[in-house]
């Protein structure tokens, strides 16, 4: 078990690291972000600000929540606690959803100002400058997350890759917005909010591929079909297997959960079928790692 106790740590260790580069990178770019929209006077690098400030909130909320989710299995949680995660991934696309909705009011409300007669003020050339940083930082983000995160098979640290990733795309969204409000003239600076609108759509994409594996998987949604396959043939490659049923895998969190009927000779001893299902067992985890729950039940093979 010690072994165990040593891979989860390391696990623990990896996610809460590259959170907390993620974390730090974010505050600094969130007030980068908001200050100079604000000062240079760019509604959609303010947008690209709040969804820094939204890549911050959820950096923290995976940093709460990773300690939780790896924890061992107790008297009260017998599965363990792997849901934490999949609740962390989906607070995550919550609050991307939330300020999409937000950035996309202001976007609308700037557009229809522009279209009443108003004139949008010209975007600072620090404008440009904050949003270049910005796509290089948040690209090496999301490579160095994702990376991480599929390393050690983490649902929540890859939703927060994605995370970074679409501030990358939303930040290029408002470099094209700035530079053509900044370059183009007085006509043209009502790219700025549509660039905003743009971040905004971009988010919510994000929080729709982001939210929807950890519906399914709280909605207890089987392992995808060639997995389920590949889990049959596992089982059936063992010798003395002459069949199953009743296979049945979900997710909890980063633990695979699988269960299943295992038809064995009738006449073999009780050890022997015990040393049947272990078999099936070890290969399984072999696949899936030692924290695998597996539940085999042995019964009689009856022919056909």
């Amino acid at each position: 078990m010690s072994g165990t106790n040593n891979v989860d740590n390391s696990i623990v260790s990896t996610i809460k690291r590259v959170t907390w580069i993620g974390f730090w990178v974010n505050a600094v770019l969130m007030v980068l972000k908001i200050f100079f929209g604000w000062y240079g006077h760019s509604d959609a690098l303010v947008a690209d600000g709040v969804h820094s400030l939204s890549d911050f909130a959820t950096d923290f909320i995976v940093l709460v929540f990773v300690g939780l989710a790896y924890k061992h299995a107790d008297d009260s949680h017998p599965y363990g606690h792997g849901k934490y995660e999949t609740f962390a991934t989906l607070l995550i696309a919550v609050a991307l959803l939330i300020v999409a909705v937000g950035l996309g009011i202001g976007g609308v409300r700037t557009i229809m100002a522009f279209v009443d007669g108003s004139v949008l003020p010209r975007p600072d050339i620090w404008t440009l400058v904050v949003a270049i940083v910005s796509i290089l930082a948040k690209e090496y983000l999301f490579r160095y997350t994702v990376k991480a995160g599929r390393r050690i098979n983490s649902s929540s640290l890859i939703a927060n890759a994605w995370h970074h990733r679409s501030d990358a795309i939303s930040s290029i969204a408002t470099l094209v917005g700035v530079s053509a409000s900044y370059f183009l003239g007085e006509q043209w600076r009502i790219l700025d909010p549509v660039a905003s609108l743009l971040i905004a759509a971009f988010i919510v994409i994000s929080a729709v591929q982001i939210g929807r594996p950890a519906i399914n998987e709280l909605l207890e949604q089987s392992l995808p079909e060639d997995e389920v396959m590949r889990i049959s043939d596992i089982i059936k490659s063992v010798g003395g297997v002459k069949g199953l049923h009743n296979l049945r895998t979900r997710r909890n969190g980063h633990t695979v959960m699988i269960d299943c009927h295992v038809k064995v000779d009738p006449y073999i001893t009780v050890t022997e079928g015990h040393d049947i299902a272990s078999a099936a067992e070890s290969g399984l985890r072999d696949l899936y790692g030692y924290d695998t729950v597996i539940t085999i039940h042995i019964e009689p093979f009856k022919g056909i």
